[in-house]
């Protein structure tokens, strides 16, 4: 079992949906929270709050989509707090979409702010973590990743490259002492879906946040190296999912999952 207390924890997209719930998390174990969000007004709010309890937050407001400026990111961290011992990747961008109404634009932030900028952040901390022998990796992937979403392609295949990225990450690591885990949570009431104010489908669990939280915490305390926040049940689904993909496509239709992302994407094309 793995202390959190006392590591130097790198939290991407700390302000939005699930990173708020994370951030407190990690706090609450006496890690010191280095939150990263491209919203000053936000990370001050959580960083203030954490502070009052009697824990370390460092808020700094950066826009990880900017690839090319990460080491800046990193070396400012080195400076202000130490070397990083966990990296949580969580910031992730969602936009519905019919898959030709997306804009080249629209598919290159995406990928760029769910993967590529994951992938970067990693290769430049990694580093320092061989030289050390110890560190984690968690990346926040979903359940999108593990069957395609309806009106939300561009989310899913960002999803699924992180997961089987993960996969190949922590092959590599397995002679060292540094974890690497993949964390997919499906519906969530922090999730963009609820922010449309569109309901989940019909006999989708919704996880709250701070559930989402605790399981990336154990993930990291139990070196896991896949958690599917929704359970076993969820596990079997995807597994057969990904042998019979039309009987997945079939059970998304059953329970209203095309049906809502098509509502969100039609939300979100109106600017609601």
């Amino acid at each position: 079992m793995t202390s959190i207390a006392g590591k130097i924890v790198l939290l991407t997209g700390a302000s939005g949906g699930i990173g708020s719930f994370i951030a407190h998390a990690l706090a609450k174990e006496q890690a010191t929270v280095v939150a990263v969000s491209r919203s000053q007004i936000k990370l001050n709010d959580i960083c203030t709050e954490i502070e009052a309890s009697g824990c370390k937050a460092i808020s700094i407001p950066f826009d990880i989509s900017q690839v090319a400026e990460l080491p800046n990111l990193v070396q400012q961290i080195n400076q202000i707090a130490g070397g990083i011992d966990i990296l949580i990747n969580n910031a992730a961008i969602e936009k519905y979409r019919p898959f030709h109404q997306y804009t080249l634009p629209d598919i290159q932030s995406i990928l760029t702010t769910n993967l590529i900028a994951s992938m970067e952040l990693t290769r430049l901390i990694l580093p320092s973590m061989l030289a050390r022998n110890s560190g984690h990796i968690v990346n926040i992937a979903s359940g999108s990743g593990k069957k395609g979403m309806p009106y939300n392609s561009i989310y899913s295949a960002s999803k699924a490259g992180l997961i089987m990225w993960t996969d190949a990450l922590r092959q590599e690591l397995a002679d060292t002492n540094i974890g690497v885990s993949v964390v997919c949570p499906g519906y969530t009431a922090a999730g963009m879906f609820s922010a449309l104010g569109v309901a989940a489908p019909s006999l989708a669990r919704v996880a709250p946040p701070k559930e989402v939280a605790i399981a990336i915490l154990n993930a990291i305390k139990q070196n896991q190296a896949e958690v599917i926040v929704d359970g076993f049940v969820s596990k079997i689904l995807f597994s057969n999912f990904q042998l019979f993909p039309k009987f997945g496509d079939l059970v998304f239709q059953w329970i209203g999952v095309k049906a809502v992302n098509k509502i969100c994407a039609e939300k979100q094309m109106r600017g609601s």
